[in-house]
């Protein structure tokens, strides 16, 4: 039994590069509330942040780089390879994540919640949860992984890999494992199986029947079930995301779901003229969303790719039809982002357009609240980091709106 009422609370782990967000985000899709406990760790050392000034005064000024910022390198270095460091460190941090998760799943409006944690079996937010998922790969998989993805030396992988907790423990105490060596197909499969075991656990909850497991937990990989037909898998798309279409004045705004990464690929294509494959929309799915807004007729007529993390939504992909009406698509899409935002508690919206984006498609967004801004002006560290992490990579316009007035996490 979990620590919070009235909420299914799926504990997420393993050990690094494993694939642990890719799963939380798959999640997500399918309608759970995600939060992500390491980057939550990130956000408390943030300057003004109430782990900020303790970690400084435990390891020293050294740790701080020339922005003010604690050096999350050299802080990583130090914990890393010191066993007792590590313990001093998650000592400040933990009892501080701790308090903003509850905060994050009593203010979720979801029924589902899932909380990505490494150190989950560690502490005690294993007691607190419904149900442990352990996502596993080969250890070869995730030493690709941090220095394909991450960018590691290979210095700095095998020591991360060999500071983590063993894998094979994490095994043991799950209740549900999945693979993350195959394509991300197998991985959605995995996922989409154990979300439909869930959603039929709390249906015979709300008749009587218990919904949590009473056992004690018995490690299990996914069921391999044959690939659906393609009206069954819209069919189950429609049931897991039946309060997520909207409908704006005629233009219907959907999610996305693996069923429509093809058509999502189709559009692309057609409008950047630069070839999509199904494939790069299914690998997409482990990082972000996207919405399709349609007309009445189901045409598409332009796309939207989004994702909510630390509390801040960013929208880095949009593509339009040149044939349709812009400021109604436009106004469509934002209300149905920020609709999707709010549900996931996000605090800011920010969106990223090329230099040479029209100056109407600009106007679109200006008229809905969405004002030019620049990285300085940007006072909140957690949203300008956000920021930061796009508009280093490449020339972009950034427009804004803040979501709500009050931060989720300011009790913190």
């Amino acid at each position: 039994m979990g620590r919070w009422q009235n909420k299914y609370v799926i504990g997420l782990t393993g050990n690094i590069g494993v694939g642990k967000s890719v799963v939380r985000q798959m999640l997500q899709h399918c309608g759970a509330y995600t939060i992500d406990a390491d980057q939550l760790a990130h956000q408390v050392l943030l300057p003004g942040a109430p782990a900020y000034k303790p970690v400084i005064d435990t390891f020293g000024k050294f740790i701080v780089g020339a922005d003010g910022k604690i050096d999350r390198t050299k802080l990583g270095k130090l914990v890393f390879g010191d066993a007792e460091a590590l313990k001093k460190l998650e000592s400040i941090t933990h009892p501080i994540i701790r308090q903003g998760i509850n905060v994050l799943v009593n203010r979720s409006q979801q029924r589902v919640v899932v909380i990505e944690a490494i150190k989950l079996l560690e502490g005690e937010l294993a007691d607190a949860v419904d149900a442990i998922w352990v996502v596993d790969a080969k250890p070869q998989t995730q030493y690709k992984r941090l220095i394909e993805k991450r960018k590691m030396s290979e210095e700095e992988a095998k020591q991360r890999m060999l500071a983590q907790g063993r894998q094979d423990e994490k095994l043991k105490r799950a209740h549900v494992v999945i693979n993350n060596d195959g394509s991300v197909e197998d991985t959605w499969k995995q996922v989409q199986a154990h979300w439909n075991d869930i959603r039929a656990k709390l249906t015979q909850a709300q008749s009587g029947a218990p919904a949590k497991p009473t056992a004690a937990p018995q490690a299990k990989t996914a069921p391999t079930p044959a690939p659906a037909a393609a009206d069954s898998v819209e069919a189950q798309d429609t049931l897991t995301n039946e309060t997520r279409t909207v409908d704006v004045s005629g233009i219907v705004v959907k999610r996305g779901t693996p069923s429509n990464a093809q058509a999502i690929a189709d559009f692309m294509s057609a409008v950047s003229g630069k070839k999509v494959e199904r494939m790069d929309i299914m690998l997409a799915f482990g990082q972000k969303s996207f919405l399709i807004a349609q007309d009445q007729g189901g045409q598409v007529l332009a796309v939207l790719g989004w994702t909510v993390e630390n509390l801040v939504t960013r929208m880095d992909d949009f593509f339009i039809s040149p044939s349709a009406n812009l400021a109604a698509t436009v106004q469509a899409l934002i209300v149905a982002v920020e609709a999707a935002s709010k549900e996931l508690q996000s605090e800011v919206g920010f969106l990223f357009l090329p230099p040479s984006t029209a100056p109407s498609v600009q106007s679109s967004f200006n008229q809905g609240g969405y004002a030019n801004i620049k990285l300085e002006d940007i006072k909140i560290p957690v949203w300008r980091e956000a920021v930061d992490e796009v508009v280093r990579t490449k020339p972009t316009l950034v427009l804004w709106k803040q979501l709500r007035k009050d931060r989720v996490l300011q009790p913190i």
